[in-house]
């Protein structure tokens, strides 16, 4: 089972940038899946997460109006469009799965802990 983040980089201020994170050796397709961030010294935080089908997203409150996570299920990906980026924003971004919807699918999953499968990382870095 394998997660493969990609899309970071260096943008100004302002920009966007869009992550992938592709999944491979099962389907991720029935379950939660998620983006994190890990700032240098600091936590892993939760950042966005999509129900199942995409049908309900969730994020944190300082990526609220500016990202956006979405999911193609037939390709078992997920993405996070991030717009209007700060330099706040620089981090390495994690994207994470569940094994299944252990508190349902309707529930919104914003701890580490509760995600199952993690993607290496991609570095995000935005100057001022």
């Amino acid at each position: 089972v394998q997660l493969q983040a990609s899309g970071g980089g260096l943008v100004q201020a302002g920009g966007s940038l869009r992550l992938s994170c592709a999944a491979s050796g099962r389907t991720f397709s029935t379950a939660a899946m998620g983006w994190f961030r890990q700032a240098p010294g600091k936590e892993r935080d939760f950042v966005a997460g999509s129900t199942w089908n995409g049908g309900s997203t969730y994020y944190a409150d300082s990526v609220k109006g500016r990202f956006t996570i979405s999911r193609d299920n037939a390709k078992n990906t997920v993405f996070l469009q991030m717009n209007s980026l700060k330099p706040e924003d620089t981090a390495v971004y994690y994207c994470a799965a569940l094994k299944s919807d252990r508190y349902g699918s309707s529930y919104y999953y914003t701890a580490r802990y509760e995600y199952d499968y993690w993607g290496q990382g991609t570095q995000v870095t935005v100057s001022s």
